[in-house]
């Protein structure tokens, strides 16, 4: 049967069992956890990356203009987006989505931290992340 564009490479496939995710190094200036369940590094998959993120409170990225858009949803806390145009505080229950070759960085300004999952299309790379030096 064909089902589209994805039937071309999935349609004889088995569902694949991701049975734990890969703790990736973070940037900030504090500790972060990043665990990666689909992406390059814990999936070999270059199309998305799904990642759950925890950060602590106080936490700070250096900004970036990645080569992705990243969908983010907060399970817990606030992530504040600061972009280009502004600022921007997403809290728990609500998602946010930033563009490719957009600027942008993230923090967690309250003292309890954040929790989220990210996505990224396609897949986060450090190569090109193009974070502020």
């Amino acid at each position: 049967m064909f089902y589209g564009l994805a039937a071309n490479c999935y349609h004889d496939a088995m569902p694949t069992l991701i049975a734990a995710p890969t703790r990736v190094e973070a940037a900030g200036n504090k500790p972060k956890l990043i665990d990666e369940y689909v992406g390059r590094v814990n999936s070999a998959h270059e199309r998305l990356s799904i990642a759950h993120m925890r950060s602590p409170g106080g936490w700070l990225e250096p900004g970036q203009t990645p080569e992705f858009d990243e969908f983010t949803v907060v399970l817990r806390g606030t992530l504040r987006v600061e972009h280009a145009g502004g600022v921007m505080d997403v809290r728990a229950g609500q998602a946010v989505l930033t563009h490719s070759a957009e600027w942008v960085r993230y923090s967690t300004p309250d003292a309890d931290g954040a929790e989220y999952i990210a996505v990224c299309l396609p897949a986060f790379s450090p190569a090109t992340v193009h974070r502020d030096v």
